[in-house]
C-alpha cells in the first residue's frame, strides 16, 4: 500500500471495496483457472481458458461463469481487509522512526499479512473450489460418463455454499472447512512476501519527488505487475491447494493424502508442466485485483465513505 497514514476503519473499507470490485470483474477467469488446474490426464474437457469459458456458457449459461461467486463476494471483504490492513500494520511497527523499510523487513511484513489472511482464505477457497468445479464434474458425467464415479462426499447436482458447509461440518467438523490449510499457507505467505515489497519498490519509482505520492496510474500498474509476478511464482502451490481442496473426482482421477503425496502423483502421472496449469489465468485474475486495490487506496475511498457516516456525539 502507499505509505500515507490511513485509519484502520478506512483500511478495512478500502480492502473490502477493492475486493468486491476486483472479484466481480475477474471471477470468470478464476473459474477457468480452477477447472483447468483440476482436470487430469485422461479426463480433459478444456484445452484453454477461452475453451473453458465458451463451454461453460454453452452448458451452464452466462451466470455459470459466476458459480461460487457469492462465497467470494461475501468473504472477500474480510479477507482483503485483513491482508491489506495487516501488511500496513506490520510495516508501521517494523519501521524505525519513519525511515524506509529494508527489503528484509518489507518481506517480513508481507509474511505476517499472508499468515493472517488464511484465517478467512482457507474456508473461502474450500467452498469456492467445490462450487466452481461442480460444472466440470457435471460435464464429465454427461460427456465422459466412464470417467466419473457416482457419489462422493457431496452428491448434490448444484450444491450451494450453505449445503456444502453443513455437509462438511457434519462429516468432519470445523477441520473440514480448513482442508488444505498447509497448502494455502505455502501459497499465500510466499505470495505476500513477493508482492508487497515488489509493489512498494515499483510504486516508489513513480513518486513525484522525494516525499510526494505516486500518481494513481503508477499505483495501478505497480499493483498489476507485482500481483501477476507473485501469482505466477506461487502457481505450483496453487495447483496443489486446488487439488487437495477438491472433494469430488472422476474415477480415473487421483486422490491425495497431503501436499507431498500430491506433488509425487502429479510429477509421476502428469509431469512437472502440470504445476503451471492455470498460471496464465491466475496472472490475469491477480493483476487487476491488486491493481484495483491500489487505486482504491490511492483515491481514499475508505476515508470518503467514513466522512459521510454520522459522527457519534461524545
Amino acid at each position: 500500500m502507499a505509505d500515507k497514514q490511513i485509519s484502520l476503519p478506512a483500511k478495512l473499507i478500502n480492502g473490502g471495496v477493492a475486493g468486491l470490485i476486483g472479484v466481480t470483474c475477474v471471477f470468470p477467469i478464476d473459474l477457468a483457472k480452477t477447472r483447468l488446474q483440476n482436470q487430469q490426464n485422461g479426463c480433459r474437457l478444456y484445452t484453454s481458458m477461452s475453451d473453458c469459458l465458451m463451454k461453460t456458457i454453452r452448458s451452464e449459461g452466462y451466470f455459470g461463469m459466476y458459480r461460487g461467486a457469492a462465497v467470494n463476494l461475501t468473504l472477500v471483504t474480510p479477507e482483503k481487509a485483513i491482508k491489506l490492513a495487516a501488511n500496513d500494520f506490520f510495516r508501521f511497527h517494523l519501521s524505525k522512526d519513519g525511515q524506509k523499510l529494508t527489503l528484509a523487513r518489507e518481506m517480513l511484513a508481507g509474511c505476517g499479512a499472508g499468515t493472517c489472511q488464511v484465517i478467512v482464505t482457507t474456508p473461502m477457497e474450500m467452498l469456492k473450489i467445490q462450487l466452481q468445479d461442480a460444472g466440470r464434474i457435471a460435464a464429465q458425467r454427461k460427456l465422459m460418463p466412464q470417467a466419473v464415479t457416482p457419489g462422493g462426499p457431496v452428491e448434490l447436482k448444484s450444491p450451494t455454499a450453505m449445503q456444502l458447509t453443513r455437509q462438511l461440518l457434519k462429516e468432519k467438523g470445523i477441520a473440514g472447512l480448513y482442508k488444505g490449510l498447509g497448502a494455502t499457507l505455502l501459497r499465500d505467505v510466499p505470495f505476500s512476501v513477493i508482492y508487497f515489497p515488489l509493489f512498494a519498490n515499483l510504486n516508489n519509482l513513480g513518486k513525484r519527488g522525494a516525499d510526494g505520492p505516486a500518481p494513481f496510474y503508477v499505483s495501478f500498474i505497480s499493483g498489476c505487475i507485482a500481483g501477476s509476478t507473485a501469482a505466477v511464482a506461487v502457481n505450483p502451490v496453487d495447483v496443489i491447494k486446488t487439488r487437495l481442496q477438491s472433494l469430488t473426482r472422476g474415477s480415473q482421477e487421483d486422490t491425495y493424502s497431503g501436499v507431498i503425496d500430491c506433488i509425487r502423483k502429479i510429477l509421476r502421472h502428469e509431469g512437472p508442466t502440470a504445476f503451471l496449469k492455470g498460471a496464465y489465468c491466475r496472472a490475469l485474475v491477480i493483476a487487476p485485483l491488486f491493481g484495483i486495490a491500489q487505486v482504491v487506496y490511492f483515491l481514499g475511498v475508505g476515508e470518503y465513505i467514513l466522512s459521510y457516516l454520522p459522527k457519534r456525539n461524545n
